[in-house]
Protein backbone atom coordinates (compact mmCIF):
# COMPACT_ATOMS: atom_id res chain seq x y z
CA UNK A 1 0.00 0.00 0.00
CA UNK A 2 1.03 3.66 -0.70
CA UNK A 3 1.09 6.36 1.83
CA UNK A 4 -2.52 7.99 0.69
CA UNK A 5 -5.25 10.48 2.57
CA UNK A 6 -8.80 10.89 1.80
CA UNK A 7 -10.70 13.74 3.23
CA UNK A 8 -14.24 13.49 3.82
CA UNK A 9 -16.24 16.13 5.16
CA UNK A 10 -17.20 16.86 8.55
CA UNK A 11 -20.96 16.41 9.22
CA UNK A 12 -23.21 16.75 11.79
CA UNK A 13 -24.78 14.14 13.92
CA UNK A 14 -28.01 14.02 11.57
CA UNK A 15 -25.78 13.31 8.53
CA UNK A 16 -25.62 16.81 7.14
CA UNK A 17 -22.40 19.00 6.60
CA UNK A 18 -22.14 21.21 9.68
CA UNK A 19 -22.58 24.46 8.27
CA UNK A 20 -19.39 26.65 9.01
CA UNK A 21 -18.80 29.74 10.87
CA UNK A 22 -18.09 32.43 8.75
CA UNK A 23 -17.56 35.94 8.59
CA UNK A 24 -18.54 37.17 5.59
CA UNK A 25 -17.90 40.82 4.28
CA UNK A 26 -19.95 41.61 0.92
CA UNK A 27 -19.13 45.01 -0.93
CA UNK A 28 -21.40 46.02 -3.69
CA UNK A 29 -18.79 47.62 -6.23
CA UNK A 30 -21.93 48.39 -8.67
CA UNK A 31 -25.35 46.98 -9.34
CA UNK A 32 -24.10 43.80 -10.32
CA UNK A 33 -20.23 43.66 -9.41
CA UNK A 34 -19.87 42.21 -5.56
CA UNK A 35 -16.45 42.02 -4.02
CA UNK A 36 -16.95 39.54 -1.10
CA UNK A 37 -13.86 39.20 1.67
CA UNK A 38 -13.87 35.64 3.83
CA UNK A 39 -12.94 34.51 6.99
CA UNK A 40 -13.06 30.74 8.13
CA UNK A 41 -12.35 30.38 11.63
CA UNK A 42 -9.30 28.71 13.06
CA UNK A 43 -12.34 26.27 15.10
CA UNK A 44 -13.65 24.94 11.53
CA UNK A 45 -9.69 24.50 9.88
CA UNK A 46 -9.18 22.24 13.14
CA UNK A 47 -12.39 20.60 13.07
CA UNK A 48 -11.62 19.54 9.35
CA UNK A 49 -8.38 18.46 10.08
CA UNK A 50 -8.51 16.26 12.98
CA UNK A 51 -12.44 14.74 11.52
CA UNK A 52 -10.02 13.91 8.05
CA UNK A 53 -7.44 12.48 10.39
CA UNK A 54 -9.70 10.12 11.80
CA UNK A 55 -11.62 8.93 8.50
CA UNK A 56 -7.61 8.37 7.51
CA UNK A 57 -6.43 6.02 10.29
CA UNK A 58 -7.58 2.55 9.60
CA UNK A 59 -5.89 2.72 6.02
CA UNK A 60 -3.23 4.96 6.98
CA UNK A 61 0.78 2.87 5.99
CA UNK A 62 3.45 4.35 8.14
CA UNK A 63 6.87 2.43 8.45
CA UNK A 64 7.27 0.00 11.11
CA UNK A 65 3.25 -0.02 12.12
CA UNK A 66 1.14 -2.15 10.58
CA UNK A 67 -1.84 -0.31 8.68
CA UNK A 68 -4.34 1.17 10.50
CA UNK A 69 -1.98 0.80 14.10
CA UNK A 70 0.18 4.03 13.93
CA UNK A 71 -0.21 6.61 16.46
CA UNK A 72 -2.89 9.72 15.34
CA UNK A 73 -0.14 12.29 15.85
CA UNK A 74 2.20 10.60 13.58
CA UNK A 75 -0.39 10.10 10.89
CA UNK A 76 -1.28 13.40 11.20
CA UNK A 77 2.16 15.00 11.04
CA UNK A 78 2.93 12.51 8.27
CA UNK A 79 -0.33 13.18 6.06
CA UNK A 80 -0.40 16.98 6.95
CA UNK A 81 0.36 18.80 4.07
CA UNK A 82 -1.60 16.68 1.65
CA UNK A 83 -4.57 16.73 3.83
CA UNK A 84 -4.05 20.45 3.98
CA UNK A 85 -4.35 20.92 0.52
CA UNK A 86 -7.86 19.08 0.22
CA UNK A 87 -9.02 20.76 3.53
CA UNK A 88 -7.96 24.07 1.87
CA UNK A 89 -10.05 23.40 -1.11
CA UNK A 90 -12.72 21.48 0.21
CA UNK A 91 -13.33 24.81 2.79
CA UNK A 92 -12.52 26.97 -0.22
CA UNK A 93 -16.00 24.73 -1.90
CA UNK A 94 -17.86 24.87 1.13
CA UNK A 95 -17.21 28.50 2.03
CA UNK A 96 -18.22 29.44 -1.59
CA UNK A 97 -21.39 27.62 -1.72
CA UNK A 98 -22.27 28.43 2.23
CA UNK A 99 -21.68 32.51 1.22
CA UNK A 100 -23.36 32.41 -1.79
CA UNK A 101 -26.67 31.27 0.01
CA UNK A 102 -26.16 33.13 3.17
CA UNK A 103 -25.70 36.60 1.53
CA UNK A 104 -28.38 35.41 -0.65
CA UNK A 105 -26.77 35.79 -3.83
CA UNK A 106 -27.58 35.33 -7.45
CA UNK A 107 -24.54 34.63 -9.39
CA UNK A 108 -24.93 35.17 -13.52
CA UNK A 109 -21.15 33.93 -13.84
CA UNK A 110 -17.92 32.07 -12.20
CA UNK A 111 -16.66 33.97 -9.25
CA UNK A 112 -13.08 35.39 -9.93
CA UNK A 113 -10.81 33.84 -7.13
CA UNK A 114 -7.17 33.23 -6.85
CA UNK A 115 -7.27 29.48 -5.85
CA UNK A 116 -3.49 29.42 -5.30
CA UNK A 117 -3.15 32.57 -3.27
CA UNK A 118 -4.74 31.59 -0.72
CA UNK A 119 -2.71 29.60 2.07
CA UNK A 120 -4.43 27.36 4.77
CA UNK A 121 -2.52 28.78 7.80
CA UNK A 122 -0.92 27.01 10.76
CA UNK A 123 -2.62 29.09 13.14
CA UNK A 124 -5.25 31.55 13.07
CA UNK A 125 -8.38 32.08 10.48
CA UNK A 126 -8.00 31.47 6.45
CA UNK A 127 -9.22 34.36 4.88
CA UNK A 128 -9.63 34.87 1.32
CA UNK A 129 -11.53 37.71 -1.44
CA UNK A 130 -13.70 36.96 -4.48
CA UNK A 131 -15.51 38.93 -6.97
CA UNK A 132 -18.25 37.64 -8.10
CA UNK A 133 -21.31 38.99 -10.91
CA UNK A 134 -24.64 38.62 -9.80
CA UNK A 135 -28.62 39.48 -10.70
CA UNK A 136 -29.15 43.24 -10.64
CA UNK A 137 -31.54 43.80 -7.90
CA UNK A 138 -34.58 46.36 -8.66
CA UNK A 139 -38.15 46.80 -8.05
CA UNK A 140 -40.79 44.84 -9.85
CA UNK A 141 -42.25 46.65 -12.55
CA UNK A 142 -45.67 46.86 -13.27
CA UNK A 143 -46.49 44.54 -16.03
CA UNK A 144 -50.50 43.49 -15.95
CA UNK A 145 -52.38 44.98 -18.08
CA UNK A 146 -49.89 46.77 -20.42
CA UNK A 147 -51.29 48.63 -23.59
CA UNK A 148 -49.68 47.24 -26.36
CA UNK A 149 -50.17 47.52 -30.51
CA UNK A 150 -50.18 44.18 -32.15
CA UNK A 151 -49.45 43.91 -35.83
CA UNK A 152 -52.10 41.53 -37.82
CA UNK A 153 -52.32 40.07 -41.01
CA UNK A 154 -54.05 37.61 -42.82
CA UNK A 155 -51.77 36.09 -45.15
CA UNK A 156 -52.74 36.74 -49.15
CA UNK A 157 -52.02 35.25 -52.40
CA UNK A 158 -49.76 38.81 -53.09
CA UNK A 159 -47.71 37.69 -50.54
CA UNK A 160 -47.26 34.13 -51.21
CA UNK A 161 -46.32 35.87 -54.87
CA UNK A 162 -43.92 37.54 -53.79
CA UNK A 163 -42.18 35.69 -51.75
CA UNK A 164 -41.97 32.62 -54.18
CA UNK A 165 -40.59 35.34 -56.59
CA UNK A 166 -37.67 35.64 -54.62
CA UNK A 167 -37.63 31.64 -54.35
CA UNK A 168 -37.40 31.70 -57.97
CA UNK A 169 -35.22 34.50 -57.91
CA UNK A 170 -32.43 32.49 -55.19
CA UNK A 171 -32.67 29.54 -58.34
CA UNK A 172 -32.78 31.95 -61.20
CA UNK A 173 -29.46 31.22 -63.68
CA UNK A 174 -26.77 34.26 -63.68
CA UNK A 175 -25.96 35.49 -67.02
CA UNK A 176 -23.48 37.81 -67.61
CA UNK A 177 -23.74 41.59 -69.02
CA UNK A 178 -21.64 43.87 -70.37
CA UNK A 179 -23.48 46.88 -68.96
CA UNK A 180 -23.54 48.71 -65.56
CA UNK A 181 -26.51 46.70 -62.82
CA UNK A 182 -29.32 47.59 -62.16
CA UNK A 183 -31.40 47.17 -58.43
CA UNK A 184 -31.62 43.62 -58.48
CA UNK A 185 -28.53 42.36 -60.31
CA UNK A 186 -25.18 41.00 -59.11
CA UNK A 187 -21.89 42.44 -59.08
CA UNK A 188 -18.71 40.24 -58.62
CA UNK A 189 -16.82 42.72 -56.60
CA UNK A 190 -12.80 43.00 -54.96
CA UNK A 191 -12.99 45.41 -52.13
CA UNK A 192 -10.24 47.15 -50.67
CA UNK A 193 -10.33 49.50 -47.48
CA UNK A 194 -8.25 51.92 -46.75
CA UNK A 195 -6.98 54.17 -43.95
CA UNK A 196 -4.98 57.42 -45.54
CA UNK A 197 -1.90 54.35 -47.35
CA UNK A 198 -3.01 51.76 -44.80
CA UNK A 199 -4.83 48.80 -46.48
CA UNK A 200 -6.87 48.05 -43.59
CA UNK A 201 -8.62 44.53 -44.88
CA UNK A 202 -9.55 43.60 -48.88
CA UNK A 203 -12.24 40.96 -50.23
CA UNK A 204 -11.80 39.57 -53.29
CA UNK A 205 -14.20 38.25 -55.78
CA UNK A 206 -17.37 38.97 -53.70
CA UNK A 207 -20.90 38.08 -54.72
CA UNK A 208 -22.73 41.46 -54.07
CA UNK A 209 -26.47 41.90 -54.91
CA UNK A 210 -27.52 45.50 -55.64
CA UNK A 211 -29.45 47.21 -53.32
CA UNK A 212 -29.64 50.68 -51.33
CA UNK A 213 -27.35 49.85 -48.55
CA UNK A 214 -24.20 47.33 -48.37
CA UNK A 215 -23.87 46.04 -44.70
CA UNK A 216 -20.81 44.90 -43.39
CA UNK A 217 -20.11 43.33 -40.06
CA UNK A 218 -18.79 46.16 -38.15
CA UNK A 219 -19.94 49.17 -40.85
CA UNK A 220 -22.71 49.75 -43.25
CA UNK A 221 -22.65 52.05 -46.59
CA UNK A 222 -26.16 53.67 -47.86
CA UNK A 223 -26.31 54.35 -51.49
CA UNK A 224 -24.62 51.28 -52.99
CA UNK A 225 -27.20 51.28 -55.56
CA UNK A 226 -26.55 54.89 -56.98
CA UNK A 227 -22.22 53.91 -56.36
CA UNK A 228 -22.61 51.13 -58.96
CA UNK A 229 -24.83 52.18 -60.65
CA UNK A 230 -22.18 53.70 -63.92
CA UNK A 231 -20.07 50.66 -62.88
CA UNK A 232 -19.00 48.47 -65.69
CA UNK A 233 -16.66 45.55 -65.19
CA UNK A 234 -13.65 46.57 -64.67
CA UNK A 235 -14.51 49.86 -63.04
CA UNK A 236 -13.53 50.76 -59.48
CA UNK A 237 -15.37 53.60 -57.31
CA UNK A 238 -14.78 54.62 -54.10
CA UNK A 239 -16.75 55.56 -51.34
CA UNK A 240 -16.40 56.92 -47.74
CA UNK A 241 -17.52 54.03 -45.19
CA UNK A 242 -17.80 54.93 -41.51
CA UNK A 243 -17.00 52.23 -39.07
CA UNK A 244 -18.91 50.83 -36.16
CA UNK A 245 -18.78 52.47 -32.72
CA UNK A 246 -18.16 48.99 -31.16
CA UNK A 247 -15.86 47.47 -34.13
CA UNK A 248 -13.22 44.79 -32.88
CA UNK A 249 -10.30 47.40 -33.52
CA UNK A 250 -10.69 49.94 -30.94
CA UNK A 251 -8.67 52.87 -33.01
CA UNK A 252 -10.79 52.37 -35.56
CA UNK A 253 -13.94 52.85 -33.59
CA UNK A 254 -16.40 55.77 -35.66
CA UNK A 255 -13.66 56.52 -38.24
CA UNK A 256 -14.06 57.56 -41.45
CA UNK A 257 -12.25 55.09 -44.56
CA UNK A 258 -12.04 54.80 -47.97
CA UNK A 259 -13.49 51.75 -49.98
CA UNK A 260 -12.28 51.47 -53.05
CA UNK A 261 -14.37 48.10 -55.36
CA UNK A 262 -13.62 47.10 -58.63
CA UNK A 263 -16.14 45.55 -60.59
CA UNK A 264 -15.28 42.02 -62.24
CA UNK A 265 -18.28 41.16 -63.54
CA UNK A 266 -22.05 42.29 -63.72
CA UNK A 267 -24.54 39.44 -64.02
CA UNK A 268 -28.20 39.25 -64.57
CA UNK A 269 -30.70 36.99 -63.34
CA UNK A 270 -33.01 34.87 -65.41
CA UNK A 271 -35.81 33.58 -63.22
CA UNK A 272 -36.80 29.59 -63.99
CA UNK A 273 -40.21 28.36 -64.18
CA UNK A 274 -41.80 26.38 -62.31
CA UNK A 275 -41.42 23.17 -63.54
CA UNK A 276 -41.50 19.14 -62.15
CA UNK A 277 -37.65 19.30 -61.69
CA UNK A 278 -37.58 23.09 -60.00
CA UNK A 279 -40.41 21.79 -57.77
CA UNK A 280 -37.89 18.68 -56.83
CA UNK A 281 -35.08 20.44 -56.43
CA UNK A 282 -37.32 23.46 -54.00
CA UNK A 283 -38.12 20.07 -51.49
CA UNK A 284 -39.71 17.51 -53.56
CA UNK A 285 -43.15 19.03 -54.12
CA UNK A 286 -45.65 17.53 -56.29
CA UNK A 287 -47.85 20.41 -57.16
CA UNK A 288 -47.01 24.12 -57.44
CA UNK A 289 -50.14 24.16 -55.02
CA UNK A 290 -48.04 21.76 -52.10
CA UNK A 291 -45.49 24.08 -53.25
CA UNK A 292 -47.58 27.50 -52.19
CA UNK A 293 -49.07 25.68 -48.80
CA UNK A 294 -45.33 25.22 -47.76
CA UNK A 295 -44.81 28.86 -48.27
CA UNK A 296 -47.61 30.02 -46.76
CA UNK A 297 -47.06 28.41 -43.97
CA UNK A 298 -43.04 29.69 -43.94
CA UNK A 299 -45.02 33.44 -43.94
CA UNK A 300 -46.97 32.74 -41.30
CA UNK A 301 -43.91 31.33 -39.02
CA UNK A 302 -41.90 35.18 -40.31
CA UNK A 303 -45.23 36.55 -39.58
CA UNK A 304 -45.43 35.26 -35.62
CA UNK A 305 -41.63 36.36 -35.54
CA UNK A 306 -42.26 39.89 -36.58
CA UNK A 307 -45.40 40.14 -33.47
CA UNK A 308 -43.68 38.63 -31.31
CA UNK A 309 -40.57 41.20 -31.86
CA UNK A 310 -43.24 44.28 -31.92
CA UNK A 311 -44.87 42.94 -29.18
CA UNK A 312 -41.77 42.17 -27.22
CA UNK A 313 -40.16 45.69 -27.95
CA UNK A 314 -42.56 47.04 -26.42
CA UNK A 315 -42.80 44.95 -23.24
CA UNK A 316 -39.50 45.70 -22.90
CA UNK A 317 -39.76 49.76 -23.29
CA UNK A 318 -42.32 49.79 -20.73
CA UNK A 319 -40.81 46.94 -18.48
CA UNK A 320 -36.96 48.71 -18.88
CA UNK A 321 -38.59 52.41 -18.68
CA UNK A 322 -37.01 52.38 -14.81
CA UNK A 323 -34.07 50.02 -15.44
CA UNK A 324 -31.26 52.64 -15.16
CA UNK A 325 -28.98 50.86 -13.40
CA UNK A 326 -25.55 50.17 -15.32
CA UNK A 327 -24.54 47.12 -16.40
CA UNK A 328 -20.51 45.68 -16.30
CA UNK A 329 -18.97 46.33 -19.25
CA UNK A 330 -16.86 43.04 -19.12
CA UNK A 331 -20.48 41.57 -18.93
CA UNK A 332 -22.01 42.71 -22.01
CA UNK A 333 -18.56 42.06 -24.09
CA UNK A 334 -18.98 38.53 -22.81
CA UNK A 335 -22.46 38.16 -23.37
CA UNK A 336 -22.72 40.23 -26.30
CA UNK A 337 -22.37 36.91 -28.39
CA UNK A 338 -24.87 34.55 -26.48
CA UNK A 339 -27.74 37.24 -27.97
CA UNK A 340 -26.37 37.02 -31.21
CA UNK A 341 -26.80 33.10 -30.76
CA UNK A 342 -29.93 33.77 -29.15
CA UNK A 343 -31.25 35.97 -32.38
CA UNK A 344 -29.98 33.28 -34.87
CA UNK A 345 -31.89 30.64 -32.89
CA UNK A 346 -34.98 32.42 -32.85
CA UNK A 347 -34.76 33.48 -36.62
CA UNK A 348 -33.73 29.99 -37.21
CA UNK A 349 -36.92 28.93 -35.88
CA UNK A 350 -39.05 31.03 -37.30
CA UNK A 351 -38.26 30.24 -40.87
CA UNK A 352 -36.23 33.27 -42.16
CA UNK A 353 -33.66 32.74 -45.03
CA UNK A 354 -29.47 32.84 -44.14
CA UNK A 355 -29.62 36.16 -45.90
CA UNK A 356 -31.79 37.61 -43.59
CA UNK A 357 -30.10 36.43 -41.07
CA UNK A 358 -26.88 38.07 -41.78
CA UNK A 359 -28.55 41.33 -42.57
CA UNK A 360 -29.94 40.95 -38.74
CA UNK A 361 -26.55 39.97 -37.12
CA UNK A 362 -24.89 42.62 -39.25
CA UNK A 363 -27.14 45.09 -37.68
CA UNK A 364 -26.49 43.51 -33.95
CA UNK A 365 -23.27 43.45 -34.48
CA UNK A 366 -22.47 47.34 -35.51
CA UNK A 367 -24.22 48.44 -32.37
CA UNK A 368 -23.54 44.78 -29.87
CA UNK A 369 -22.96 46.38 -26.76
CA UNK A 370 -25.82 48.63 -26.78
CA UNK A 371 -28.72 45.86 -27.97
CA UNK A 372 -26.58 43.73 -25.16
CA UNK A 373 -27.37 45.67 -22.61
CA UNK A 374 -31.25 46.25 -23.69
CA UNK A 375 -31.32 42.55 -24.13
CA UNK A 376 -29.95 41.66 -20.25
CA UNK A 377 -32.02 43.95 -18.33
CA UNK A 378 -35.49 42.66 -19.93
CA UNK A 379 -33.39 39.40 -19.31
CA UNK A 380 -33.19 40.03 -15.98
CA UNK A 381 -36.74 41.51 -15.29
CA UNK A 382 -38.20 38.79 -17.33
CA UNK A 383 -36.52 36.12 -15.08
CA UNK A 384 -37.18 37.80 -12.22
CA UNK A 385 -41.06 37.36 -13.15
CA UNK A 386 -40.74 34.38 -14.58
CA UNK A 387 -39.69 32.82 -10.94
CA UNK A 388 -42.59 34.77 -9.07
CA UNK A 389 -45.01 33.37 -11.74
CA UNK A 390 -43.91 29.75 -11.41
CA UNK A 391 -42.70 29.43 -15.09
CA UNK A 392 -40.18 27.02 -15.69
CA UNK A 393 -38.52 25.19 -18.38
CA UNK A 394 -39.70 21.10 -19.26
CA UNK A 395 -38.16 18.57 -21.25
CA UNK A 396 -41.14 18.99 -23.93
CA UNK A 397 -39.96 22.93 -24.75
CA UNK A 398 -36.74 21.94 -25.33
CA UNK A 399 -37.71 18.89 -28.26
CA UNK A 400 -40.52 21.52 -29.54
CA UNK A 401 -37.76 24.15 -29.78
CA UNK A 402 -35.39 22.09 -31.42
CA UNK A 403 -37.87 20.10 -33.26
CA UNK A 404 -38.59 23.51 -35.10
CA UNK A 405 -35.19 25.05 -35.15
CA UNK A 406 -34.97 21.43 -37.76
CA UNK A 407 -37.75 22.13 -39.94
CA UNK A 408 -36.49 24.86 -40.78
CA UNK A 409 -32.85 23.92 -40.89
CA UNK A 410 -34.06 19.72 -43.21
CA UNK A 411 -31.55 18.68 -40.55
CA UNK A 412 -32.69 15.66 -38.18
CA UNK A 413 -33.70 17.24 -34.76
CA UNK A 414 -30.86 14.86 -32.92
CA UNK A 415 -28.50 15.98 -35.24
CA UNK A 416 -29.48 20.34 -34.02
CA UNK A 417 -30.04 18.83 -30.45
CA UNK A 418 -26.24 17.65 -30.70
CA UNK A 419 -25.02 20.66 -32.55
CA UNK A 420 -26.44 22.90 -29.71
CA UNK A 421 -24.71 20.69 -26.79
CA UNK A 422 -21.35 20.54 -28.30
CA UNK A 423 -21.47 24.61 -29.05
CA UNK A 424 -23.12 24.95 -25.10
CA UNK A 425 -25.97 26.70 -26.70
CA UNK A 426 -28.28 24.69 -24.36
CA UNK A 427 -28.47 27.31 -22.06
CA UNK A 428 -29.21 29.82 -24.72
CA UNK A 429 -32.12 27.81 -25.64
CA UNK A 430 -33.54 27.80 -22.05
CA UNK A 431 -33.52 31.20 -21.68
CA UNK A 432 -35.12 31.74 -24.77
CA UNK A 433 -37.71 29.43 -23.83
CA UNK A 434 -38.51 31.12 -20.54
CA UNK A 435 -38.75 34.26 -21.99
CA UNK A 436 -41.22 33.31 -24.52
CA UNK A 437 -42.91 31.78 -22.20
CA UNK A 438 -43.05 34.63 -20.03
CA UNK A 439 -43.74 36.87 -22.34
CA UNK A 440 -46.89 34.72 -23.51
CA UNK A 441 -48.12 35.57 -19.56
CA UNK A 442 -47.48 39.63 -19.70
CA UNK A 443 -49.82 39.17 -22.89
CA UNK A 444 -52.53 37.23 -21.60
CA UNK A 445 -52.51 40.16 -19.16
CA UNK A 446 -52.35 42.84 -21.80
CA UNK A 447 -54.75 44.86 -23.48
CA UNK A 448 -54.07 44.92 -27.26
CA UNK A 449 -55.20 47.02 -29.72
CA UNK A 450 -54.26 45.28 -33.52
CA UNK A 451 -53.03 47.45 -36.25
CA UNK A 452 -51.77 46.63 -39.52
CA UNK A 453 -48.44 44.92 -41.07
CA UNK A 454 -46.42 44.72 -43.55
CA UNK A 455 -43.42 42.77 -44.83
CA UNK A 456 -40.54 44.46 -44.50
CA UNK A 457 -38.85 44.45 -47.76
CA UNK A 458 -34.97 43.88 -47.89
CA UNK A 459 -32.75 47.20 -48.91
CA UNK A 460 -29.56 46.24 -48.27
CA UNK A 461 -26.95 43.41 -48.90
CA UNK A 462 -24.85 41.75 -46.30
CA UNK A 463 -21.72 40.17 -46.67
CA UNK A 464 -19.45 38.12 -44.39
CA UNK A 465 -16.54 40.38 -43.72
CA UNK A 466 -15.34 43.51 -41.15
CA UNK A 467 -13.77 46.18 -42.59
CA UNK A 468 -11.44 46.05 -39.61
CA UNK A 469 -10.28 42.36 -41.02
CA UNK A 470 -11.41 41.15 -37.45
CA UNK A 471 -14.92 40.61 -36.14
CA UNK A 472 -16.32 40.77 -32.34
CA UNK A 473 -17.25 37.19 -31.78
CA UNK A 474 -16.47 34.02 -34.25
CA UNK A 475 -20.62 32.57 -33.82
CA UNK A 476 -21.10 30.15 -36.46
CA UNK A 477 -22.85 32.76 -39.07
CA UNK A 478 -24.25 31.13 -42.15
CA UNK A 479 -22.53 31.48 -45.00
CA UNK A 480 -24.67 32.20 -48.30
CA UNK A 481 -23.97 31.33 -51.92
CA UNK A 482 -26.12 33.51 -54.06
CA UNK A 483 -28.11 31.31 -56.85
CA UNK A 484 -26.20 28.45 -56.26
CA UNK A 485 -28.50 24.61 -56.27
CA UNK A 486 -28.95 24.04 -52.30
CA UNK A 487 -30.83 21.51 -50.58
CA UNK A 488 -33.58 22.85 -50.54
CA UNK A 489 -36.76 24.78 -48.25
CA UNK A 490 -38.78 27.01 -49.54
CA UNK A 491 -37.32 30.54 -49.10
CA UNK A 492 -34.05 28.79 -48.51
CA UNK A 493 -31.09 30.90 -49.77
CA UNK A 494 -27.05 30.77 -50.68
Amino acid sequence: MSDSATAIAPSADDGTEQPLKLDVAVESVSTCQRRVKVSIPRADIDRHFEEAVAELMPTALLPGFRPGRAPRRLVSSRFKAELGDQIRSRLLAAAMTQVTEQEKLSPISEPELDVEAVVLPDDGPMTFEFSIEVRPEFEMPKWKGLAINRPMRSIGDTDVDEALGSILRERSRLVPHDGAPAAGDMIVANLRFLDGSTVLSEAKELEIVVRPKLSFADASLSGFDALVKKAMPGTTVTADVKISDEAAVEALRGKTVTLELTVLEVKKLELPELTAAVLEELGGFESAEALREAVKKQLDGQLEWHRRRQVRQQVASALTASATWDLPPELLKRQSLRELERSILELRRSGFDDDSIRRHVNELRQSALASTARALKEHFILEKIAEAEGIADSAADYDEEIRAIAAQSGEPPRRVRASLEKRGLMDVLRNQIIERKTLEVIEHNAKFNDTPFEFPRPDADAVDHAVCGSVVGEEEIPTAKHAEAAEARPGARR
